[in-house]
């Protein structure tokens, strides 16, 4: 575990122990964000029947001439159908989404017919099949529309009930423990000494834990003690946690009490020390079928090293196949010198140039404590171990920082 590992292999590293969690039935109403263990097939033809696209009147196109007089026999609106026959030289009053009435082949919109009384009269020639949505038009009985993996969103969630769906299964929601350790932390609104710092990492990592579709299960401040860090460690697998997740303790100083408290409550670890930066004191192992993820203490290696390593595995957990953050072409907005044997991810404000290209400008100072400039960042710039010097224009990747990230 003394060596450097490339950001890839860490990852591919984490995600190879983990598998999709069992699905359970989620009722639509409470199935945002949550991914499909199964697709979904339609239950049903949509629209059921042939139907209007317009208001008018159903009419046969022999018959509905420019000019032509037709007798409106009854009527045919949504939910509540004419149950007749068209004949020749007849019509039926009909409006928008309402069922075609058995013999009529065509829509003559209302704008194009006079009427008096029971009578119309064609101002234009009705056309055969036009203004009719004909019977499964948007889709048909039995076909797949959501596939396994889909994490469903709003218009999903349209497209599963019109498919006729009540419920949906659905990956259960991975549980995440997450544990902030240092006698240096005090919760936000608690009295803070000299030597003191407020915790923040944790509300970032619940946050992304959330946002990933994830249950963040709080365990609070541990003190730099190796009871107290190894009973909050017990606490999370008493809770079934899916994924641990350690903040700070991970380097090698007297205080860095997490590896050893880790080890102690039976988490092998399978690596430690990344390649990259920020986030090089980075840790991963497993006790069972519980990963342990130890980030570093510093608020921007802890939030990038989410983004990379832990929003990955909650989406292979959740059953979903995007696991690998998505890296996006951009150019450089200022020169930047050789890098060294770590991959970089420097905060950046982005623009789009005029040829449309996004143009990704480092900050000048990209020290992991100032969670400042990650806030102000639009994305992270992406500079591979030993790049070359590169210009303003070269090309290169960001990662974005969409909401809520």
């Amino acid at each position: 575990m003394s060596g450097l590992l490339p950001v890839p292999e860490a990852r591919a590293r984490i995600l190879a122990g983990l598998a999709p969690l069992p699905a359970e039935r989620v009722v639509l109403a409470e199935a945002l964000g949550r991914t499909l263990a199964a697709p979904l097939h339609a239950l049903r033809d949509q629209p059921p029947c042939d139907c209007s696209a317009m208001d008018g009147y159903a009419v046969r196109a022999a018959d509905a001439a420019g000019g032509a007089r037709l007798r409106v026999v009854g009527e045919s609106a949504a939910g509540k159908s004419f149950g007749g026959l068209i004949g020749p030289g007849e019509a039926a009053r009909i409006f928008t989404g309402a069922p075609v009435p058995q013999g009529a082949d065509a829509i003559l919109i209302q704008e194009d017919a006079d009427r008096d009384g029971d009578v119309i009269t064609a101002r234009e020639a009705a056309q055969a099949g036009r203004h009719i949505r004909r019977a499964g038009l948007d889709f048909s009985k039995g076909e797949a529309l959501l596939e396994a993996g889909r994490r469903l969103g709003a218009r999903d969630l349209a497209l599963a009930a019109a498919l006729g769906h009540p419920a949906v299964e659905a990956a259960r929601r991975p549980r995440v423990a997450i544990l902030a350790t240092g006698d240096e932390l005090v919760a936000p609104g608690d009295p803070v000494g000299p030597d003191q710092i407020v915790a923040s990492n944790a509300f970032a990592i619940s946050a992304i834990v959330t946002a990933e579709g994830g249950v963040p299960l709080d365990l609070g401040i541990a003190p730099d003690r190796p009871q107290a860090i190894r009973a909050a460690i017990a606490r999370a697998f008493a809770e079934e946690a899916d994924i641990l997740v350690t903040l700070g303790g991970a380097s090698v100083g007297d205080h860095d009490l997490v590896q050893p408290a880790l080890e102690a409550e039976g988490v092998t670890l399978d690596f430690w020390k990344i390649a990259m930066r920020p986030g090089k004191p980075m840790m991963a192992g497993r006790r069972g079928a519980t990963l342990a993820l130890g980030l570093p203490g510093n608020p921007v290696s802890s939030i990038v090293c989410s983004l990379l390593f832990l929003a990955p595995a909650l989406r292979r957990l959740s059953g979903r196949a995007d696991l690998d953050p998505a890296l996006l072409p951009a150019r450089l907005g200022r020169d930047m010198p050789e890098n060294d044997q770590r991959e970089d991810y420097m905060r950046a404000a982005l623009e789009i140039g005029l040829d449309g290209v996004p143009v990704a400008t480092a900050f000048p100072r990209q020290d992991s404590s100032m969670l400042r400039r990650l806030s102000d960042a639009e994305c992270l710039l992406v500079r591979p171990a030993h790049a070359p010097a590169a210009k303003a224009g070269d090309a290169c990747r960001i990662l974005a920082l969409p909401h809520p990230y």
